[in-house]
């Protein structure tokens, strides 16, 4: 195991799944709405992304990387929130 890499128990995954869902519902929701200008078929790429992103993220279990991967979601919540659409977030 590498240095300082510390697992995730299945307490800490719990207690973060509320979380998760709810950052996951929130960028459907506003990936889907009017303010961010999206046609049909941006908003589903998009909206396929972040399934993609949030179903790998589901299997990460350093305790680091969950951190981060939720700072990054509530970050580029932020900005979708503004009106702006982060381009490393969304290019793959």
């Amino acid at each position: 195991m590498g240095r300082g890499l510390l697992w995730a128990t299945a307490e800490d995954l719990a207690r973060n799944k509320p979380r998760v869902l709810s950052l996951y519902r929130q960028y459907l929701r506003i990936l889907s709405s009017e303010k961010l200008g999206l046609g049909l078929a941006a908003q589903e790429t998009k909206k396929g992304y972040v399934r993609e992103l949030f179903s790998m993220g589901a299997e990460e279990r350093s305790v680091h990387n969950v951190r981060e991967l939720i700072d990054a979601a509530e970050y580029t919540l932020t900005l979708l929130r503004k009106g702006q659409i982060p381009r490393e977030s969304y290019n793959k």
